[in-house]
């Protein structure tokens, strides 16, 4: 590839690493082109969907004028893989924060847990994660979070096309999720908790998929350094 190439525009597909931000992804990648083949200060690079620094999987970079072509990537169905852990909630409803609260899993079955999936596949009502990066009077949720503020969020209308459990040995619920944009995989772990009575928050997520472009594909920033 030349720099051409790149300020043309291209679509990289990165397998991002736990504990990386996507904005650390996308610098690591401006930084490596930039030095490898000179290319302007004010060379385009963005990504199309955040991943949480505790997801791994698909992150897509365009670049050059593909930076374009963001928003209709981001638009695209996303699937996702994954581990939901019953019977306690944080309040991140991840790992990102300690656990706040437990409850009682002796009344969860497999005839329960399949039926309970039942209820999200289709249009659903969500209310994004206290800790996320929207904006609320000025502010990023997250940081009203750390600042201990209450904050009233508006639940939102997301889509489920697909929701299947593939395999659990209590307290873990592994699953694959086949979702619109805007889904919050972490929100869907919570509501799943509360559907079985119980409690729950996401312990593992991957993105496997966005639209036709599969992580399969993709190479993490080390691979891609080497390569290009």
């Amino acid at each position: 590839m030349t720099a051409e190439d790149f300020l043309e525009g291209q679509v990289l597909l990165i397998d991002k690493p736990l504990k990386w931000s996507s904005f650390q992804a996308v610098n690591k990648l401006k930084y490596i082109l930039k030095r490898k083949y000179d290319l302007p200060k004010k060379f385009k690079i963005g990504h199309a969907g955040t991943l949480d620094p505790l997801a791994t999987g698909l992150l897509i970079v365009c670049t050059g004028k593909f930076t374009k072509r963001i928003t209709e990537i981001q638009a695209q169905a996303k699937e996702y893989t994954g581990t939901i852990t019953v019977g306690a909630t944080t309040p991140s409803y991840d790992l990102e924060t300690e656990v706040d609260a437990t409850f009682p899993t002796e009344h969860i079955t497999a005839k329960l847990i399949l039926e309970t999936v039942k209820q999200f596949i289709g249009e659903i009502d969500q209310k994004p994660p206290i800790f996320s990066a929207i904006k609320k009077d000025g502010k990023r949720l997250y940081e009203h979070a750390r600042a201990g503020s209450t904050v009233e969020i508006s639940s939102r209308k997301t889509t489920l096309y697909e929701f299947e459990i593939t395999k659990f040995d209590l307290p873990e619920i592994e699953f694959r999720v086949l979702c619109s944009k805007g889904t919050y995989i972490r929100s869907l772990a919570f509501d799943f908790g509360k559907s079985l009575n119980s409690g729950a928050h996401l312990s593992v997520l991957r993105r496997t998929k966005i639209g036709d472009f599969s992580v399969e594909n993709g190479v993490s920033p080390e691979e891609f350094e080497g390569k290009s």
